[in-house]
């Protein structure tokens, strides 16, 4: 046959094996430019610097 469980799994085990499944929320630091929380070693979406050096162009809006 093929691979079939020979018992129903309990919702309390389905549970256990899950719980590490969650998502957790992003770290942020503050920009050091302009003070927008941004994700640590990476560009601030908002001022487009990173380690106080210009990386893109401002953005118009």
């Amino acid at each position: 046959m093929g691979a079939v469980p020979k018992k129903r799994i309990s919702s309390t085990r389905q549970a256990k094996r899950r719980m590490h499944d969650a998502l957790s929320a992003p770290h942020l630091v503050p920009c050091s430019n302009c003070g927008e929380m941004k994700r640590p070693h990476y560009m601030c979406p908002a001022c487009r610097t990173y380690d106080g050096r210009q990386i893109l162009p401002e953005f118009e809006e």
